[in-house]
């Protein structure tokens, strides 16, 4: 299962997100929810950072495929509308294949 979890500040604002994990849905190649779920983040982290001022950290563990994207202050409207796109993108990931391959969770920091 792929996890992915928001951390919110009590505005609403995404801090920090960190995807971890395979979906399992299919063989390592074959998997087509992994590769979804990699190329909406993947499109998003590089849109925030070609069209964007928004300075991020981004860190990799690729031996447990964690990948944690951290915002180092606060953000315009540009870049929220990049990660709500993102998140529905995530959303249509769930509702097409299920919870058994996705898991998001949002916690408030």
């Amino acid at each position: 299962m792929i996890k992915v979890t928001f951390y919110e500040s009590p505005k609403g604002l995404v801090k920090k997100m960190r995807f971890e994990g395979h979906a399992g849905y299919a063989d390592h190649g074959h998997d087509i929810v992994c590769s979804a779920v990699s190329m909406i983040f993947i499109n998003t982290v590089n849109s925030i950072e070609r069209f964007t001022d928004c300075k991020f950290k981004m860190d990799e563990d690729s031996k447990s495929n964690r990948y944690t994207v951290t915002f180092s202050d606060e953000y315009g409207d540009d870049v929220k509308i990049l990660i709500d796109s993102l998140k529905l993108g995530l959303d249509t990931v769930v509702s097409e294949y299920g919870k058994e391959y996705l898991l998001i969770t949002l916690k408030e920091v």
